[in-house]
């Protein structure tokens, strides 16, 4: 009886303590068996780390990285920021589970420890449900490589909170060294600007509110602000002091009109983005949203209308509509150039990345919900709050979403498992296939020759040490931008949609079909109709490319005037690479 009386107590430590040893127990066992989200992942950050290590350029100054034909160091990741020390210090699969499990670790802390601060002498009587959603916000399927920046946001909260209310300076120093060092944990160009913003604003309401300037508050923009230029300065040296002219001045953002704007804007308010896919919508959204009409109309018919704007839950409601407004417009031409000819600097900057903070904002706005339902006297609302906590935290670990490895990782091994064969994917070890690119490099005895890849991501060249004039980079020179076209020309005649992906983003360097087909789906059987290469293959020899790595045997090699040198295979993965001398 002691022992169920025990269970009932701490359920929520049971819970989530289960949930957790259920992630770790799985990624312990599989490790470079998982699989991972390929897109802007493993195909993205991942094999930049790896290509940075084994250059040895982690740390160099004034250097070029082996990829797109040598690009400046500094458009790769700091070495400073916490996410980043795991790719210099672990191996490859080893280094992205530490960052997923760092991301957990700090949504759970970081939110509990805001949570405590808020409640203070409260904090034990709504301990299972903060325990719970922050467990839930620590396991959202965001971004990885940025998903500390994500879960962290929490502690530049729980910083700037402390020192509003800090009376003495002895008190607010060491707050103050939090702040300064917080950018370790984040990221400038997907939340550290933002967090700037939104510390403006906040500036103006208190000034206003409490009719004295807020000291703290502005002096922590100046102290945050410097630790973001000294942590990310490769960053801020390519921002500013480069006169470069980058793909980010040509990329198409979109042209729509303001009602498709706002009907993106509520799209996003329901489903979230790409990046930031936190699986609000299927119990967190319509609780709150049950919730808000629910209180607002019971302060309506007790005639307490003033105080609708003064309700927090109504407060961070009007924070994430103001988010997903500024995602939708940023899709609305006339109003992205007006932002650009106030702040030229920042054309080609996605300030549509507001909605990211929404991430924090929705399982805030679950707690201020079920924290009300605790504290509604006349009916005992516990044990549903506590039903609808649970069924949040489970949503999270067990819904398909993007970036949620956990599942991917369960749904593939377990269907190869049942159906006794492989699924279409490929796992960590497989995308990269190190084993297979091992034997080919010793064969051809690979020396740092320029080469690119075909029937696959550039990527897996990238993370296998082999210098490569193509790969994908959200920001380089725009003049190599335009190279590149004349490369992949005769093949963009034939392919209307790639031409049009290639010329309105280019940020994925390819050689691609001459038949509109995607050659680089990292697939476990590629299966293509047209297996030519059409390229314009002097423009290609001209960037010092001596090989070519495919997936696909050429039909007109003979007829290009390259030679294949090898056919290479390994049981550790399910490649054929072809390699092709352009020589």
């Amino acid at each position: 009886m002691t022992k169920i009386n025990t269970i009932k107590k701490y359920w929520y430590l049971y819970l989530t303590g289960t949930l957790l040893a259920i992630q770790a127990a799985v990624f312990l066992i599989f490790r470079g068996e998982s699989y991972f989200q390929i897109h802007d992942n493993l195909d993205l950050f991942m094999a930049h780390y790896e290509m940075l290590k084994k250059a040895g350029l982690w740390f160099k100054q004034g250097a070029d990285a082996p990829i797109l034909h040598g690009v400046p160091r500094d458009l790769f990741g700091s070495e400073f920021l916490v996410y980043n020390l795991f790719y210099i210090l672990l191996p490859g699969v080893w280094a992205y589970l530490a960052g997923y499990a760092a991301k957990i670790a700090v949504g759970i802390i970081s939110f509990t420890l805001l949570a405590k601060d808020v409640y203070k002498d409260r904090y034990e009587q709504y301990k299972p449900l903060i325990i719970v959603i922050a467990a839930a916000y620590g396991m959202i399927p965001v971004f990885p490589t940025y998903g500390i920046a994500f879960t962290s946001v929490p502690f530049i909260i729980l910083l700037l909170r402390k020192l509003y209310f800090a009376e003495t300076f002895k008190k607010r120093l060491p707050l103050y060294i939090g702040v300064f060092l917080y950018p370790l944990l984040s990221y400038f160009s997907y939340h550290g600007f933002f967090i700037l913003s939104y510390m403006v604003v906040a500036v103006i309401i208190l000034w206003i509110r409490d009719k004295k300037f807020p000291k703290s508050t502005f002096a922590s923009i100046v102290i945050l602000s410097a630790g973001y230029i000294l942590f990310e300065y490769r960053l801020f040296k390519e921002m500013l002091l480069s006169d470069t002219i980058t793909i980010r001045t040509t990329m198409e953002h979109g042209e729509i009109s303001f009602g498709q704007a706002m009907l993106t804007a509520l799209t996003e308010f329901a489903d979230a983005s790409f990046h930031s896919e936190d699986s609000h919508t299927y119990i967190v959204l319509g609780v709150v949203l049950i919730a808000i009409v629910i209180i607002n109309a019971a302060y309506i018919r007790n005639k307490q209308a003033g105080k609708i704007m003064k309700d927090p839950i109504n407060l961070v409601m009007l924070w994430i509509i103001f988010n997903v407004l500024i995602f939708g417009l940023y899709q609305y031409a006339p109003f992205r150039h007006l932002f650009e000819m106030l702040v030229p600097p920042l054309t080609g900057f996605e300030f549509a990345r507001t909605a990211y903070f929404n991430t924090f904002l929705w399982y805030a706005e679950l707690l201020l919900v079920c924290v009300r339902m605790y504290d509604y006297g006349k009916k005992n609302l516990k044990p549903l709050a506590n039903i609808i906590v649970t069924l949040a935290v489970l949503v999270v670990m067990f819904v398909p979403q993007v970036y949620n490895d956990f599942y991917y990782t369960c749904y593939n091994q377990a269907f190869k498992i049942i159906k006794h064969r492989e699924t279409t994917y490929v796992n960590y070890n497989e995308f990269y296939s190190t084993k297979l690119f091992d034997k080919i490099i010793d064969d051809i005895d690979y020396n740092g020759e320029w080469s690119a890849a075909y029937g696959m991501h550039p990527a897996v060249l990238n993370y296998n040490g082999i210098a490569t004039v193509d790969g994908y980079l959200g920001m380089y020179a725009q003049e190599y931008k335009d190279k590149w076209t004349s490369i992949i020309e005769p093949a963009l005649e034939g392919s209307p949609s790639l031409k049009s992906y290639f010329e309105g983003w280019g940020a994925r360097v390819s050689l691609y079909s001459g038949s509109d087909e995607n050659t680089y789906a990292p697939l476990r059987n590629l299966e293509v109709t047209d297996t030519r290469l059409v390229v314009n293959l002097d423009e290609l020899k001209s960037l010092d490319c001596k090989y070519i790595f495919s997936r696909i045997e050429f039909s007109n090699a003979d007829e290009l005037g390259i030679t294949l040198i090898g056919i290479y295979t390994d049981e550790s993965s399910p490649y054929t690479i072809y390699v092709y001398n352009l020589d």
